[in-house]
């Protein structure tokens, strides 16, 4: 379990540090103004800044891992109990981020209903995944798991609740993006139909990425 948990969290960081060296080799920071490509536009400064703020997370999440990893070794350490709640978060989350990639691919082809659609429904299932995390944590503790009670506890409260922090930190954001697909768009304004198409992209991006960091620690509390 401790080299295939390293490997993974590995992996998944050189992979978002692979995208940030792409974005920035590009030095799109130095393009000014709206560039557009089939009615949208790249704005490149925002893209360089969200896989910034992802390599950071990585290395945050994956310096816990580790010292997740290397706690549970001692003998002290009572792993929590499998928890059906928690599979069931899981797969309102995959929904989630699979709503905001069909978004994406609505505002590819300029879809708007599709975006509003998509757009709602991922935002939907994103806190219906945050209500069960609440609920795990109150089963948690009804059975007499708490914070001090013992390390293990104490993880699985600290990574939820960092992992939910960011979900959160992500649901401004994408109640930005759907508030501006919801109102009537004006068909000359060009820039506007770019902003919701970078807003949409991003959005996907992100909870992909948090998605699979979701995965990686839920693995991680089940194999321990």
């Amino acid at each position: 379990m401790n080299v295939t948990l390293l490997f993974t969290a590995l992996v998944g960081a050189i992979l978002v540090l692979l995208l940030l060296v792409r974005q920035l080799r590009t030095k799109s920071w130095l393009e000014k103004g709206i560039i557009t490509e089939d009615s949208f536009s790249t704005l490149a400064p925002k893209r360089v800044g969200l896989f910034v703020f992802l390599g950071v997370v990585t290395s945050l999440f994956l310096l816990f891992m580790i010292i997740y990893n290397e706690r549970a070794e001692f003998p002290d350490w009572r792993p929590i109990a499998d928890s059906r709640l928690l599979w069931f978060n899981t797969a309102l989350l995959v929904i989630g981020s699979a709503a905001l990639q069909l978004a994406r691919n609505a505002a590819g082809h300029g879809r708007l209903s599709g975006i509003r659609i998509n757009l709602t429904a991922a935002g939907v299932f994103t806190i219906a995944f945050l209500v069960g995390q609440i609920y795990a944590w109150n089963q948690l503790t009804a059975a007499g798991h708490f914070m001090a009670t013992n390390p293990a506890d104490a993880f699985f409260y600290l990574l939820t609740g960092l992992h939910g922090v960011h979900l959160l930190g992500g649901l401004f954001v994408w109640a930005k993006a759907t508030t501006n697909a919801w109102q009537k768009p004006d068909p000359e304004d060009v820039s506007q139909a770019a902003g919701l198409h970078l807003s949409v992209q991003l959005c996907s991006v992100y909870w992909h990425y948090l998605l699979l960091l979701w995965l990686v620690l839920f693995y991680m509390f089940t194999s321990t």
